[in-house]
């Protein structure tokens, strides 16, 4: 693991090397709104270690600020409240300085949930290879907006700040960045389906059909207008693929990569 400074801001950067062949595009780990780098990884599994091998690529894992091992950001439910533009800010305006000063270039983005939204803003503005994302948002619904209120419950009544705080220095900070935004008055339009139609790139699109933080139609709602698409739809699985339905979302994963140029 290591501090990379991006724009100002200490970021936690770990990298996966040693499995990349023949020039291919290492796999970029965006992760999910309360996630971190460690948060990819169980007891049993180190999953990007996996899927990197598998792929034969290597891989970039990081935090996003405030999440992780990342730089916090203070006061954040007041003055450094995040806005609801936040995902495009993280796909625009911090990714391609980061990417940047990793030397990686037009990656594989594989994002899950949040992460998810920031590859597809990604790739709507910047070459990648390819893009990845399980249970993406590119509108919200009112099944969101209710699991992510019980999530505040839970972590206000509950045990998911304890949970939560093994991963992060600040778990406050993660936590009420992502809660406070999505349950403000001015998420309720975010809606980036335009900004889909411009990826070029061919898109994975991973989504249970049991996750409770959206529904298919937000999987069925990416349609770039050149670039190719391809949906997956999980039995008996959440909202993160990647632990629910581990070998089916690893195996859909490997080959649609193996079928990208």
């Amino acid at each position: 693991m290591a501090l990379i400074d991006i724009n100002g801001v200490s970021l936690e950067v770990e990298r996966i090397t040693g499995t990349g062949r023949g020039g291919r595009a290492p796999i970029v780990f965006l992760h999910e709104g309360l996630g971190s780098v460690s948060q990819w990884t169980t007891r049993e599994l180190n999953w990007p270690q996996a899927l990197c091998e598998a792929c034969e690529r290597d891989g970039v894992v990081y935090s996003r600020r405030g999440y992780g091992r990342s730089e916090a950001i203070p006061d954040i439910r007041t003055s450094q409240r995040l806005q609801p533009d936040y995902m495009h800010r993280q796909a625009w305006d911090v990714l391609p300085p980061l990417l940047q000063t990793l030397g990686v270039h037009q990656p594989v983005l594989l994002g899950h949930s949040d992460g998810g939204t920031i590859a597809l803003l990604h790739a709507s503005q910047h070459p990648v290879s390819a893009c990845v994302v399980m249970a993406p948002h590119v509108i919200v619904e009112p099944e969101s907006l209710q699991a992510i209120e019980a999530a505040r419950e839970a972590y206000l009544h509950g045990n998911l700040r304890e949970r939560l705080s093994r991963y992060h220095d600040d778990v406050d900070s993660a936590f009420w960045q992502w809660n406070d935004v999505w349950l403000s008055p001015g998420f309720r339009s975010f809606d980036i389906r335009e900004d889909c139609r411009r990826i070029q790139a061919p898109v994975l699109a991973i989504q249970g059909r049991q996750d409770p933080y959206g529904t298919l139609q937000q999987i069925e709602d990416i349609r770039p207008d050149h670039g190719r698409i391809e949906r997956c739809v999980l039995e008996h699985c959440g909202h993160v693929p990647q632990r629910d339905q581990t070998l089916a979302c690893t195996q859909r994963i490997v080959g649609f990569l193996a079928s990208c140029p």
